[in-house]
């Protein structure tokens, strides 16, 4: 270099000038939002699901002034931390930025690729897969996905080449802390560890209690806007932002460990049901495995008859009222109301109630069922997963179905987005859901397919909510008897609503019809999982609470079943959880210890539900206290009030729930949930 060039580049170098502490400021919030929303396109890059509308995109951001909800900015704090960690290891703003690029590009192309694949974002559970699985990653890319990753390996080389572009023309280089002695030096190391520290112990604080209702760090998201959205988490981390959705569902509080919980106990309540079981079976002489049961989870059927304050024109479901007077029938008490059905369909293939749970649970299938050891469900009393069919027309990633599913021990789940494809995905009118004649008939398919028996569990779609005026020709009509009319969009939904819940009626009456025909013993436990959201006039009354909170159902068996025509005793009112048990007084079939226990606790307490957990989803219609319990004529029934009997029920419920879903497991060894030898 001869003595010109290098006076130039003297030259060069005086001209450039250190950055100032506030425009690192500046950038800093610049490329921390530009973290945020890569991950936001990570989870808004493919939608498939109709039935939400999220705010997502650039509503993310805009909804703070639109709304006031500012979990965008929620959002930018937890990512923010993550950046300055970076920042103050390395000391340098030009090496800790491409560095947080990157990962916040890496996470969002995982997000793209599993959402396009399996409509799910990526929760806790995902981590486990990459000890066990990770060799077949590769197997998870969708088609295109070398444009996907050469975009963003393109996306983060423009970032990388700003940010080269902004260390050379910055005199400071990005140097955080500078020291001119050893002294400042040693203060300076000082500072970027308590800036390390402090940061992290937030972040790890905040990430233990996110999902703890009640904890400060929930209450932090909840005053930022935080809507969890937990049925869907696609959805919630489209609405709440991908960060604030992991973490929620990162270390969930699932139940208080109940007063002298050990082996000992365990032993003792195990021997106590084994004892009542032997009690029962005396006196019984089927085998519940030697019928085929199909679970029908009907989409929000309810009766909208008695729905308060609401006159109709017509009954919507005069078949299915018919059935009920002739089998075991009645009311079966929600959770829900116009949404939690996934929480529905784990009580009645568990047993399980989420009125023991902790009220941060608010979604077993994405907070419990994932992370479970022993998942005990009533399909597997029919031994070899070949002989349990999970059917739904819609997407099997919905509430993390496809893996709780293959947990629970089904063979196949039929849904419209596989692996197993649903053979009949028919619609009615201009509905945007399959109809439940689509629906039986898959079923039917399944039935017919083996003379062996079965469990089989349907989850319908047809009156999923929204409901616009989908069906031609419709007869139905609404009004309210309060005085105060009803609004448009509320009279368009009951009415279409209406017309649903008939042909619902319509197409089981025809269902059972050919299930009568089949000469293999059939039992159907049929129920409405919750009412649709649309009674807006009656939900606004807290006197109507319990009543939106009632479903019909009920047990029937065909011609070929010696248990066609029973009714079982206490059948007026009851809840999901109790199903397994009433199934099998149904068709006076021996049972395990642990169905001996539910059915001694159906004889006390008739349907129990927890109100919080509307609370939670935001359906606020039943007031927080106790949980909700019904007797054998759906009164709510105090705690207190409770005798020996009641009282040792309950709590050796919460000890025999603790123990399957988040304790020892001491159950599992003890037979607990066998059926006798036949």
């Amino acid at each position: 270099m001869d003595n010109q060039e290098h006076e130039v580049e003297i030259t060069e170098k005086s001209k450039r000038k250190p950055f100032p502490g506030w425009l690192y400021g500046v950038l800093f919030v610049l490329f921390d939002a530009i973290g945020v929303g890569i991950l936001e396109w990570g989870v808004t890059a493919t939608s498939r699901v109709k039935l939400s509308s999220p705010t997502i995109g650039w509503g993310f951001v805009s909804k703070m002034w639109t709304d006031l909800n500012f979990v965008a900015v929620l959002n930018l704090l937890l990512c923010g931390i993550v950046y300055l960690i970076l920042l103050m290891i390395s000391n340098r703003f030009w090496v800790a930025t491409p560095i947080y690029l990157a990962l916040a590009i890496i996470i969002a192309v995982i997000e793209h690729f599993k959402i396009t694949i399996r409509y799910e974002a990526v929760i806790p559970s995902d981590l486990s897969f990459l000890k066990s699985d990770a060799g077949n990653l590769m197997s998870f890319m969708p088609s295109g996905a070398q444009w996907i990753i050469l975009g963003a390996v393109a996306g983060f080389l423009v970032l990388l080449g700003l940010c080269l572009y902004l260390n050379r023309i910055d005199a400071r280089h990005g140097r955080m802390f500078r020291a001119a002695d050893q002294r400042t030096g040693l203060a300076n190391a000082a500072a970027r560890i308590l800036l390390v520290i402090i940061p992290a112990g937030f972040f790890g604080m905040y990430a233990m209690q996110a999902g703890t209702v009640g904890s400060w760090a929930n209450t932090l998201n909840v005053a930022m806007g935080d809507q969890s959205s937990m049925w869907d988490s696609v959805y919630d981390a489209q609405r709440n932002g991908p960060v604030v959705s992991f973490l929620r569902q990162l270390n969930p509080k699932v139940m208080e460990k109940p007063e002298g919980y050990s082996e000992a106990t365990m032993k003792q309540v195990a021997k106590r049901y084994a004892k009542a079981a032997e009690s029962i079976n005396a006196k019984r002489s089927a085998n519940l495995n030697d019928s085929t049961v199909v679970y029908v989870l009907s989409e929000s059927f309810s009766d909208p008859s008695r729905v308060p304050g609401l006159k109709v024109n017509k009954d919507s479901m005069p078949n299915i009222r018919k059935i009920k007077e002739n089998t075991t029938s009645g009311y079966m008490l929600s959770s829900g109301y116009g949404g939690g059905t996934a929480n529905l369909e784990y009580m009645g293939l568990t047993g399980m109630s989420m009125a023991n749970f902790d009220s941060s649970l608010s979604s077993p299938y994405q907070q419990l069922v994932p992370g479970q050891h022993w998942t005990p469900t009533i399909n597997q009393l029919w031994g070899a997963p070949k002989n349990s069919i999970g059917v739904h027309p819609y997407e099997s990633s919905m509430y993390s179905r496809a893996i709780n599913y293959k947990k629970f021990g089904f063979s196949h789940f039929y849904t419209l987005t596989g692996p197993d494809i649903i053979s009949h995905q028919d619609k009615l009118g201009s509905s945007p859901y399959v109809s439940d004649e689509a629906a039986y008939k898959s079923t039917l398919e399944e039935l017919k397919k083996t003379k062996s028996n079965q469990f089989i569990q349907l989850i319908t779609m047809q009156n999923h909510m929204p409901y616009h005026d989908w069906y031609p020709n419709n007869e139905f009509t609404a009004q309210s008897t309060t005085g105060t009319a009803l609004g448009k969009t509320e009279q368009e939904s009951i009415q279409t609503y209406q017309k649903g819940a008939a042909i619902t009626d319509q197409e089981t009456e025809k269902f059972l019809k050919q299930l009568d025909k089949i000469d293999k013993p059939i039992t159907v436990v049929f129920y409405g999982d919750h009412l649709p959201g649309i009674y807006s006039t009656a939900s606004e009354d807290s006197n109507n609470s319990l009543a939106l909170h009632l479903t019909d159902y009920f047990i029937w068996s065909n011609k070929a079943s010696s248990s066609q025509g029973n009714k079982a005793e206490n059948s007026a009112y009851t809840s999901p959880n109790f199903f397994m048990a009433q199934t099998a007084e149904h068709m006076n079939a021996k049972v395990s210890p642990f169905i001996a226990f539910l059915t001694q606790m159906h004889q006390k307490i008739s349907a129990m539900e927890p109100p919080v957990v509307n609370q939670i989803q935001g359906w606020q219609r039943i007031p927080e206290g106790q949980s909700l319990y019904l007797d054998a004529s759906g009164k709510p029934m105090a705690a207190s009030d409770f005798d020996k009997k009641t009282r040792q029920l309950v709590d050796d419920y919460k000890l025999i729930q603790y123990d399957i879903t988040t304790g020892r497991n001491y159950l599992k060894s003890l037979g607990f949930m066998d059926l006798p030898k036949q």
